[in-house]
């Protein structure tokens, strides 16, 4: 009878360990949403922390009912921008998407600067109009 007992308070702490990192993942996702609203008022932030740090639980359930919806369009707008951020990144990473003929002139610039070799230039010009 000992050992079950051991068990289910096992799963007991579990459960409330999971129950806790849960609702600490739902207080960050707040604080991060209402320091990402630039529409609020700075007072309105600060009335909104002292209540999550003073009456969390019902404050935090307040937020999630009275301004979820404003969390989900600020999170889709905050996804889309970093991802034409990345996008943006990758293509200046990946090149200009200049056409062959201002490809081949950035080349001649830098055989003629001495930066690159006639063979590098010959295999970048090949590239620029395959």
């Amino acid at each position: 009878m000992n050992l079950w007992s051991n068990f289910w308070d096992v799963i007991w702490w579990f459960l409330w360990i999971f129950a806790f990192v849960a609702y600490l993942f739902v207080l960050i996702t707040i604080f991060s949403d209402l320091f990402r609203d630039h529409k609020l008022n700075g007072w309105w932030k600060a009335l909104w922390v002292v209540f999550l740090i003073f009456v969390p639980f019902l404050t935090a359930l307040i937020y999630l009912i009275a301004r979820g919806r404003g969390m989900q369009e600020r999170a889709l707008a905050d996804a889309k921008r970093q991802q034409q951020a990345t996008q943006a990144y990758i293509q200046s990473v990946a090149g200009s998407g200049a056409s062959p003929a201002d490809e081949i002139a950035k080349a001649s610039e830098l055989l003629k600067a001495g930066t690159i070799t006639q063979s590098e230039y010959d295999h970048l010009k090949a590239r620029a109009l395959a």
